[in-house]
């Protein structure tokens, strides 16, 4: 495949269906079908109320976010706004961050999937499923990114299926009296076994910690805008979108879980969802959830791969990465970027041979990366701080305003710093939370290293040069189109009159 020119710009090849369930795939994480038994083990039915006021949350980050992109459509991922807002460390922070994040939860991943194959093949190598995903992972993404958006579509469909399956077939247990060892499946088993907060308020904490981590990707649609087709439409649609996918498939499938049988007989060891269809005499229960969470972990490794190659396109632009991460194929796919952050996923495959300590070193990576993605979203509300104090009518002339202005960014942000003193209470995320900041100070070095290339700062200028001549013309237009929707009013009202 040839390169494209310089400066060649991405292909918008993603239709409103594709951004609509790649933004449902970004929020439903594996967390969800394999970690729910513990969040809902050491939480109890207050869980619900956990996921419900982190998605709240989280809501606040992705209006913030979507505010920002649209009001530059020359943005192309949230680095990009940051750079422009705080200044170029926060690109190259942020970029360099978010890719690290999707790179080991990619790592993650490729080592699930291995162990899901092998539940229908056990006597095959692990290290054959784990190369043949990243094979596969390579190829999906090295098409057209229509092709990247056709296959996430399809992933998240599957997760949508065995959701929606799962809260008919436990509200039919709970209406016709489902029993079972002598427990009923009852509305009252959510307040019969000790209460909404049984094991107090250090409880309800301690489901923080755990359920933060499967909102992990969230944001995934913020990294589309580049390649998605009509984002004024898109993405408003996809983002306003999220409180309810979160009730449904969030709030809706836990309480769906804890009125079949009580909160007490959850294993954290066990995905409450094959627990629940074997109960309801579902053959093959356990064969068809495996299915459901190969097809997610892959959902979440594919779309790590596709936003880890367009935010190192992003930092070469800026000349914050090497200069081939920027060049495309002739299928508009950044393909340097594709084939570096896949060489990084075979570090999974050596992980399958560590022994023992697989889900230890398990536990500290994804728990780093967690907290890695929090620093992301800090940085979207920081940079629209900046926004409002130093881009005002770009805010007013904004058809998709942030509710709540400026007082809502610094509720979210004590409301992380909250989730940082929910992580001190237990000890392996309280490693993770030390061994962090060791990202950063490299990160830092880094940026000192880069910053000293005299070509670095007069890429970075040429680039800062072109992206205010874009806020201009945005500007220009956002203010031309707001006149002609004035003038339009008043010739209704003349009319009218």
């Amino acid at each position: 495949m040839s390169s494209t020119s310089s400066a060649p710009k991405l292909e918008r090849g993603l239709s409103n269906r594709h951004i609509q369930l790649i933004a449902i795939g970004g929020a439903i994480g594996t967390g969800l079908f394999m970690g729910s038994g513990k969040t809902i083990a050491v939480a109890g039915p207050s869980v619900i109320f956990v996921y419900m006021i982190i998605g709240f949350m989280l809501f606040f980050v992705m209006r913030a976010m979507g505010e920002l992109l649209l009001s530059n459509l020359n943005y192309k991922t949230f680095a990009d706004f940051a750079g422009d807002l705080l200044g170029p460390w926060a690109a190259f922070f942020t970029g360099w961050t978010y890719w690290f994040c999707w790179v080991v939860t990619g790592i993650a991943d490729v080592v699930a999937i291995a162990h899901y194959v092998a539940f229908w093949w056990g006597d095959l190598p692990l290290w054959i499923p784990g190369l043949a995903c990243i094979a596969l992972l390579l190829v999906l993404n090295l098409s057209t990114v229509k092709a990247f958006g056709e296959t996430e579509f399809w992933f998240a469909l599957v997760k949508i299926i065995a959701i929606g399956a799962l809260i008919v077939v436990g509200l039919a247990m709970v209406i016709t009296g489902f029993q079972h060892n002598g427990v009923s499946s009852s509305f009252s088993n959510l307040w019969a076994h000790g209460g909404m907060f049984p094991n107090g308020a250090m409880g309800f904490v301690a489901g923080f910690q755990i359920a933060v981590f499967a909102f992990v990707g969230i944001e995934l649609v913020g990294t589309t805008a580049a390649e998605t087709k009509d984002p004024e439409k898109t993405l408003p649609k996809a983002i306003n979108s999220i409180p309810l996918r979160i009730l449904f498939f969030y709030v809706g499938a836990l309480l769906v879980l804890m009125m079949v049988e009580p909160w007490t007989l959850f294993s954290t060891e066990e995905s409450p969802f094959v627990g629940m269809f074997t109960l309801a005499g579902l053959a093959g229960a356990a064969g068809i959830i495996n299915f459901v969470v190969l097809t997610s972990a892959t959902s979440s490794a594919n779309s790590g791969i596709y936003s880890t190659s367009r935010m190192l396109r992003g930092l070469a632009l800026e000349g914050d990465a090497p200069k081939k991460f920027e060049r495309l194929s002739s299928r508009k796919v950044p393909r340097n970027a594709l084939m570096f952050s896949c060489m990084f996923l075979l570090a999974g495959v050596a992980l399958l041979y560590s022994g023992d300590s697989v889900m230890a070193v398990f536990t500290l990576v994804t728990t780093i990366s967690a907290l890695c993605f929090m620093f992301v979203w800090s940085i979207i509300l920081l940079s629209y701080l900046a926004y409002r104090a130093r881009r005002p009518q770009l805010h007013d002339a904004s058809a998709f305003k942030m509710p709540g202005g400026r007082f809502m960014p610094y509720v979210v942000l004590a409301f992380f710093v909250f989730i940082l003193w929910a992580l001190t209470t237990q000890a392996d995320t309280l490693v993770a939370l030390i061994a962090t900041p060791l990202w950063f100070i490299g990160l830092g070095i880094g940026y000192l290293g880069v910053r000293r290339d005299p070509k670095h700062e007069a890429l970075r200028l040429a680039h800062a040069g072109k992206v205010a001549h874009e806020r201009r013309e945005a500007a220009a237009y956002r203010s031309t189109v707001s006149a002609g929707a004035a003038q339009a009013e008043k010739a209704k009202e003349s009319i009218d009159s």
